[in-house]
Order: structure tokens, then sequence, then C-alpha cells
């Protein structure tokens, strides 16, 4: 259904009945639940097959909304003002409040982000203005969906509306950064560049491997298409499609002219349209600086295994 008063106006009712939304940001497709509720929240782990303890991250209709779940560092203010409403999720210590349990998967902690995405006012026109649980609106580990058809193709027949805003204009998720009395530390990269972050962090610390998933994203194998994936490389093998980057390679390209933004973009949409069982491709050298750590980062994930 076309984003729209209409579309909103349907959308919260479904949210109301418990159902599930799926709805464009900035960063991919998410699918919405209300956070509030376990039941919408069981039926979003289900429609994806997510693992249990993979938490999930609660989206704010406003910023002012995050004091009432979390307790909120000095630090955290300071980077909620700069980039909220945004591709930034904190993770938060958790205050008790009406969130459903598994809204942060039994940890002590919380991730919330405030979207910069319009159907946060069309959702309060039409009546809803509570939080909610949205992950990717896709399989559990498949490539992440930047537009309502790649929504369609994965969870089509599992939940019962999507909103189309067309091709969303980050194409990566969103950057995680938990955020307590010790400092900052990333969990994911992501759409926010982490040194754009360290400006204001100061370094940023790495999560502890060994300990419970923090964060979405911090699967090993994750983002992953059904082909192979071989990575920097300058030349396409026999039988393989090479992702190109830069001006020296032909299309199909994430970026010809080696805009870091530009290949954010682009990145999940040529997964998803060279994909198939028993196709090879091969991804050219991306610069692991700005937005080409987390490009890299989603391509080693993807590539795992393969």
């Amino acid at each position: 259904m076309t984003a729209g008063p209409d579309a909103y106006a349907r959308a919260a009712k479904t949210l109301q009945a418990g159902g599930l939304v799926a709805l464009p940001t900035e960063t991919v497709y998410g699918l919405a639940g209300d956070a509030k509720s376990d039941a919408a929240i069981a039926a979003i782990y289900n429609a994806k097959g997510r693992p249990s303890n993979n938490p999930l991250i609660t989206h704010l209709l406003a910023p002012e909304h995050a004091a009432r779940y979390a307790v909120i560092p000095a630090l955290a203010t300071e980077l909620m003002a700069q980039f909220w409403p945004g591709p930034l999720t904190l993770v938060l210590p958790r205050r008790d409040s009406d969130l459903a349990e598994r809204a942060s998967a039994g940890l002590d902690t919380i991730a919330l982000r405030c979207p910069d995405a319009p159907w946060r006012a069309g959702l309060i026109a039409a009546g809803w203005s509570g939080p909610l649980v949205m992950p990717s609106a896709n399989l559990s580990g498949h490539v992440s969906p930047t537009t309502a058809a790649h929504v369609a193709a994965d969870l089509g027949d599992r939940i019962p509306l999507i909103i189309d805003g067309g091709a969303c204009a980050r194409g990566l998720e969103s950057t995680v950064i938990r955020v307590d009395a010790g400092g900052a530390i990333l969990l994911r990269s992501g759409a926010i560049a982490e040194d754009v972050i360290a400006a204001i962090t100061g370094p940023l610390a790495q999560p502890n491997p060994e300990g419970p998933l923090a964060s979405p994203g911090m699967l090993a194998r994750h983002y992953a298409p059904q082909a192979s994936l071989r990575l920097n490389a300058n030349k396409a093998s026999d039988g393989e499609t090479l992702i190109g980057f830069g001006p020296a390679y032909r299309e199909p390209s994430l970026s010809q002219s080696g805009d870091l933004s530009e290949a954010a973009r682009n990145l999940y949409r040529l997964l998803r349209d060279l994909d198939g069982p028993h196709v090879r491709l091969a991804v050219a050298p991306i610069p692991n600086t700005g937005l080409g750590i987390a490009i890299n980062d989603r391509l080693r994930r993807a590539a795992l295994g393969r």
C-alpha cells in the first residue's frame, strides 16, 4: 500500500489490533509491532524466523520518549541531540516501564532509535504514538530490504500490511552504540560513520566477543544472499559476476564514481537483484574508511561460509 494518510490510518489500526506492519525508514524497511505487547513481538520473531537471543531495536515516534524507557547518560543526550531523528541506535540501561520483556531479549539494556521517517507523523495523526519494535523486514539472516518489493519477496505471505515508501535513502542499517557510565562501545557499524560518532564520544571501544548478543547485526553470518560471495576481487573468475566500485569497473557497480554513500544505497539492491542459488558473485575492493567500514562489515558477514 502506497505511503500516505490512508496507509498510515490502516497501519495504526493494524498495530492497535496486535498485527505487524512493514514500514520504510531511512536505513532499511522494518517490521513493526507494538513494543508493549509480548504477543506482537513473538509474532515478529516467528514471521522472520529470528533467533530468540537476537535483540531488537525499539523505535520511538519522538526523541523525548527515550527517558520513559532508559536511563540517559549525558553522553547519550549529546548523541541524541546530534543524530536523532536519524540512523543511530543507542543501547542504554533499561528503566522499569511498560515495554514488553521481550523487547530487549532478556537483557538489562534497551536499544532505542528515533528514525527519520515520515510515518512517525503519519501514525501520530492516525492515533498511534507508542513505541515500535522493528527489526529489518526480511527473513532472518537474509539480505536486508530497501524497497517494498524486497519485503514482499521475503514476507509477503506472512504479514498483513506493507507500506511502500519507495527506496530507502541510506540503504544501510543504523549504527549501534552502547552508552553507559564507562563510555561508548561500538556494537554495529552502520549508516553513520564511526569517525563521525567518535568526534563526539572519543575512541569507541569494541564489544566483548564472548558475551551475549547486545545488539542486532552481531551474528557472524548475516545479511546473506543465496549466491556465493568472493570479496576484494579485482576481476571476475570464470562463472562469476563482478560487482564493481570506482571508475575502473563497469556495471553492475556499487558506485562507478567511488562514492561510499551511493555504494551503501546500492549494496542490498544489487545483492538481491543478482542473487540466485547457483550464482557466484565477486565484489571489488571497498575502501575501509568512513562508510566503507560498514559496507565491508556487511560483505564479510554475507560471505562467511560461502
